[in-house]
């Protein structure tokens, strides 16, 4: 099997190679047979001699390849081939002990040989300068910061858990990051739903505003805004569900009837008044920023004060007071009176029934929010039919907690 698996890594990286090594005497120095034999040579080097021979194949490959590439440098000053061809051998000898890893790791080496054009193009010509450097920050944070941060509760009742915050704030770059480069990458042309879905993973409630403040200024497109609105609700049972599980997996189990139900009437709701909106281009999407930190460390912020304060309240006041401050965290940021909620239950500090209520009545004193930044946005046209999808939608998420085992 590990043999098998090897020559056909070996295969697969080479006839990618073959395709870009070129013809006659300019050709390059590897194409499909030597990195199968190179993948085979690795395999063997580890079934036949252990580390020692393996090492010693490396070096050889190693030679082999910087031979080629002093050949070949003046048509191609790339090292690609080298370092494949290196990766190759150690590839077939990885499948001898996780056949499986080295075919995956194998396949996504020659994606990434294989869409050389495209992501260059990527690089050079569609990102932005911003844009690449806020790339470059969420992979610092995901990367390097989080495997540093350490992992144990701090505070009153160990609430605080660094490793737990950090995790959000990767978790918030992670969610905006995706929706503003999808909305780049789909474009405006599907309207304002898609939008305001991709645009309720950072705010629903902003994205709620910017939708009315539209439809003041363009009336025309007043039911796309609504719709947007409503898409905007179900990116918010979909977040709700996602921080209140990267803290605790019993508490989201409690809560996933709830959110499923609600972010179905959101869609619902939604996609009826954008089967009714027109159908022009809501016009161009503005850049941005991909990956804002500070947004992300103010969500963590706010999370780690209410952890502390949840804390100091539940343990003074009992489960009334963990409820309290999530209905009144809830009316800024539902999230966050999620996550706390959550991971309170995660360190048992309350249970994981309580932490369901606590994020219940924050969606709850959220959706108050919600409907007063609609008046004050997109005034009363707007308002009036935003606040039945809102509606609709609590009333579903309280159904749903009802009837859920």
């Amino acid at each position: 099997m590990g043999l098998a698996v090897a020559l056909g890594v070996g295969l697969l990286l080479g006839i990618e190679r073959e395709r870009h090594k070129g013809r006659g005497a300019h050709r390059g120095p590897a194409g499909v047979r030597t990195f199968a034999l190179t993948a085979l040579l690795g395999a063997l080097c580890i079934r036949v001699g252990g580390a020692a021979v393996l090492a010693a194949g490396v070096v050889f490959v190693g030679l082999a390849a910087l031979a080629g590439y002093e050949r070949d440098q003046r048509d191609d000053p790339g090292l690609t081939t080298a370092i494949a061809l290196v990766v190759t051998f150690l590839l077939g000898a990885l499948a001898q002990q996780d056949p499986a890893l080295a075919a995956g790791v194998g396949t996504g080496v020659a994606l990434l040989l294989a869409y050389r054009s495209r992501l260059h193009h990527l690089v050079r010509d569609t990102l932005t300068e911003r844009e690449v450097h806020d790339v470059l920050l969420f992979a610092a944070a995901a990367l390097i910061v989080l495997p540093l941060v350490p992992d144990e509760g701090i505070g009153p009742n160990d609430a605080f858990n660094p490793f737990t915050a950090w995790r959000l704030v990767v978790l918030v770059l992670a969610v905006n990051g995706a929706g503003y480069f999808l909305l780049r990458a789909i474009g405006p042309r599907y309207g304002l739903a898609i939008a305001g879905l991709l645009g309720g993973f950072a705010s629903s409630t902003a994205t709620i505003a910017t939708m009315g403040r539209r439809a003041v200024v363009e009336p025309e497109v007043r039911r796309g805004a609504v719709a947007g609105g409503a898409m905007s609700t179900v990116a918010t049972m979909v977040f709700t569900g996602m921080v209140a599980g990267a803290a605790d997996g019993e508490t989201l189990r409690r809560l996933t009837g709830a959110l499923a139900l609600g972010g179905v009437v959101a869609a619902l709701y939604g996609a009826a008044f954008a089967w009714r909106a027109a159908r022009r281009p809501p016009g161009e999407v503005r850049r941005g920023r991909a990956f804002d930190l500070r947004i992300a460390l103010a969500v963590a912020g706010a999370i780690s004060a209410l952890l502390v304060i949840s804390a100091v309240m539940e343990q003074a006041l009992g489960r009334s007071g963990v409820v309290l401050t999530a209905a009144l965290a809830g009316f800024a940021d539902a999230q966050a009176a999620a996550a706390s909620s959550a991971a309170l239950a995660a360190s048992g500090q309350i249970s994981a029934d309580d932490a369901a209520l606590a994020i219940l009545v924050a969606l709850s004193t959220n959706t108050m929010t919600k409907a007063a930044v609609a008046l004050a946005a997109g005034r009363t046209r707007y308002a009036v039919r935003i606040w039945p999808g809102l509606a609709l939608v609590l009333g579903a998420v309280w159904l749903g907690a009802a009837v859920a085992p």
